[in-house]
């Protein structure tokens, strides 16, 4: 079965739930699924039950380190490093053998600079034949949606955080 390519967009909540439903769904099915997040240190409430699944390897990068427009530019380099690095492991790992492959918040590291849209493009072009991938965040760029079989765009309507209620563990993260 040839693998496609899914992006998960807009200023929405739900981007990464679907990711993680549609992880758990491959897992279901017995498939291979390497899930990577970043801008998240691995706290999120989905990061558990997804460790627990069967078939589910995770890609995090734990350091925490607070939004990327607070950081200095050490901190900025550091997160360019390690975001990178686990991006090439991430392609790596997917191409040793993996059915699905999520890198969440990945067009927000493109567009912070964390990690180079560019490698990620090259990768997407000559990806694995089987693979699914899914991509996740704000603002895809115009190449990525070209390469995409599969857009969703996320749409708030209306969103609590508005009107200041926080983000709650176990809903937004």
């Amino acid at each position: 079965m040839k693998g496609l390519i899914h992006i998960y967009c807009g200023e929405g909540k739900g981007k990464t739930t679907a990711a993680v439903g549609l992880a758990v769904r491959a897992a279901g099915a017995g498939k291979k699924v390497l899930f990577v997040q970043f801008f998240k240190d691995g706290s999120s409430s989905e990061i558990p039950p997804l460790e627990a699944l069967p078939g589910v390897e995770l890609g995090l990068c734990r350091t925490r380190r607070g939004f990327y427009f607070q950081l200095d530019e050490a901190g900025r380099e550091a997160a360019r490093q390690d975001f990178s690095s686990l991006l090439e492991s991430a392609l790596r790992r997917a191409e040793e053998g993996v059915d699905l492959l999520v890198l969440d918040e990945a067009f927000s590291a493109c567009a912070c600079g964390v990690i180079r849209e560019e490698r990620l493009l090259e990768f997407l072009r000559a990806k694995p034949e089987g693979l699914e991938v899914v991509l996740t965040g704000r603002g895809p760029s115009d190449r990525m949606l070209a390469l995409a079989d599969y857009i969703t765009e996320m749409k708030k309507l209306r969103h609590p955080y508005d009107k200041g209620v926080p983000a709650r563990r176990g809903v937004e993260y």
